[in-house]
């Protein structure tokens, strides 16, 4: 325990320079906006603020970075409960109760549920990783080469089965992901791979334009040719969003129980805020006395799940930060960060440098403290934005888009890339296809390549060394049973062969 409360100090001492206290505050701030405006979510939010944070310090930019991640969690259930049109995708839940709730005349209700609960979500869950992260660092000291790959090699079917819609279309997004990341210069011989002679793709597919395209551009396209009118903006006021006795009463244990459900979520691959969400949605409707409430109101309905994605972005950083593996497509773009500041997050981060990993966790708590502030007094302001209309309000956002894009490298075919994948992601999101593994598996392309290969080179090519080390080897046996795992529970097969055999 005194380890625990000298790193506090030490984090508290970083976070607390006024330097790092603005950018911990843009970031929050600007991923409440992001939580506000429909449709955008922290993936393409933190994709627009990326090449900000190529000219700041490493420290200030994954707390900005961070900050956008969770903040956009507390700005998503405003338009939920007040428009039910959830600002980001662990919000739809909330629709279900919170707009229902402000029809009623409960909206101040519903807000401030949703704010306390987020604060207590994400509160709880950085006493968590406070606990956890250390040890869990120095266990993983025991992974070399072998381990890691087996470790990304086991993220791939967790993302696609935990990552919600249908699967085979997950596994190839996130295959066609890995295929993109191989584009570039070859890190162990030097050799071009389909670059066809452009010095922009002999470094590889940029994150930021991909990330900005898929995301931020086919969002607008989708829009633009699928426009609904624009919904009712329930009014409320600052003094109605105290809940009364009884409903803190009934808030406290879905808080509970969310904080702890999310959070357990939230480490793993792929699951992260919307899993966490629907997840305590689903245990408080089942837990609860008067199951008929749901749906029609229930302040459960909107605590529960309104901390829990909270919780669960908490969880996320203890794979990224301890094993230097991201568990989504968000925490893939913090990785993408810490990689173009020269820093590999994992348990070694923590030894060599205590401040930065410290004052990260520590931003996080006072982020969450910032957000409870804010939040409350600008749900008015938030709702004066949702008024603008589409017409003006996606062509700033596509003008932030292209400014950022092109600042990264100056390079105008880096705008090109982003437009192009922007026209992708619209085709496959009309074809239900889901853009976020092929993110993940663009990310994880290299590292999964550089650690095979390197395995490979301790053993002089053999390939007993991934089933000769035990961690490894658990590791895989895992990825097998859960690529089996929908083979075995397929229902058909077993009805195939019971009529043939009657």
């Amino acid at each position: 325990m005194p380890d625990i409360f000298n790193n506090m100090i030490l984090g508290f001492s970083v976070i607390l320079s006024p330097e790092n206290l603005f950018f911990c505050f843009l970031g929050v701030l600007s991923g409440t906006l992001v939580g506000v405006l429909p449709g955008i979510g922290p993936i393409a939010g933190m994709s627009l603020l990326l090449p900000v944070t190529f000219h700041i310090t490493p420290i200030q930019a994954i707390i900005m970075l961070a900050g956008m991640f969770y903040g956009t969690q507390y700005g998503g259930s405003t338009t939920s409960i007040l428009v039910n049109i959830p600002g980001e995708a662990a919000s739809v839940v909330t629709c279900i109760d919170g707009y229902k709730m402000a029809l009623k005349g409960r909206a101040g209700s519903a807000l401030g549920i949703s704010a306390f609960g987020s604060f207590v979500g994400g509160t709880l869950s950085i006493l968590a990783l406070m606990l956890i992260a250390p040890p869990l660092a120095k266990a993983a000291l025991a992974f070399g080469p072998p381990e890691f790959f087996s470790l990304l090699l086991l993220c791939l079917p967790l993302m696609t089965y935990l990552g919600g819609g249908k699967k085979v279309k997950m596994w190839i997004m996130a295959i066609f992901g890995l295929l993109l990341g191989t584009i570039g210069l070859d890190t162990f011989t030097g050799d071009e791979r389909f670059a066809f002679g452009s010095m922009t793709l002999v470094d590889g597919l940029g994150l930021a334009p991909v990330a900005m395209g898929l995301f931020g551009v086919s969002e607008i396209l989708m829009n633009i040719f699928g426009i609904e009118s624009r919904k009712e903006v329930i009014k409320t006021r600052l003094k109605e969003l105290l809940p009364s006795a009884e409903e803190w009463r009934l808030s406290l244990m879905p808080m509970a129980r969310g904080s702890l459900l999310g959070f357990l979520i939230g480490i793993l691959p792929g699951a992260g805020p919307i899993i966490s969400a629907f997840t305590s949605y689903a245990l408080e409707k089942r837990l609860s006395r008067h199951p008929e409430q749901f749906g029609n109101g229930a302040i459960e309905g909107v605590a529960g799940p309104e901390t829990a994605n909270n919780a669960a972005t908490g969880g996320s950083f203890i794979p990224l930060l301890t094993l230097g593996v991201p568990s989504n497509t968000v925490t893939a773009i913090l990785l993408a960060a810490f990689l173009v500041h020269g820093l590999l997050p994992g348990p070694r981060l923590i030894q060599a440098n205590p401040a930065l990993f410290w004052g990260i966790i520590m931003s996080m708590y006072v982020g969450n403290v910032m957000l409870l502030i804010l939040n409350l007094p600008l749900i008015s302001i938030w709702v004066q934005v949702l008024r603008v209309p589409y017409i003006i309000l996606f062509p700033i956002i596509l003008m932030f888009m292209i400014i950022g894009c092109y600042s990264v490298n100056s390079n105008i075919l880096d705008v090109l890339i982003m437009g192009c994948f922007g026209i992708l992601g619209y085709v496959l999101r009309k074809f239900d296809f889901n853009c976020a593994p092929l993110v993940f598996g663009l990310i994880l392309s290299p590292l999964l390549e550089g650690a095979f290969r390197q395995s490979l080179m301790m053993s002089k090519g053999s390939f007993l060394i991934f089933v000769a080390r035990p961690i490894s080897l658990t590791l895989l046996i895992l990825f097998v049973l859960i690529i089996l795992l929908p083979v075995l529970k397929m229902p058909g097969w077993f009805n195939w062969f019971r009529d043939a055999e009657n």
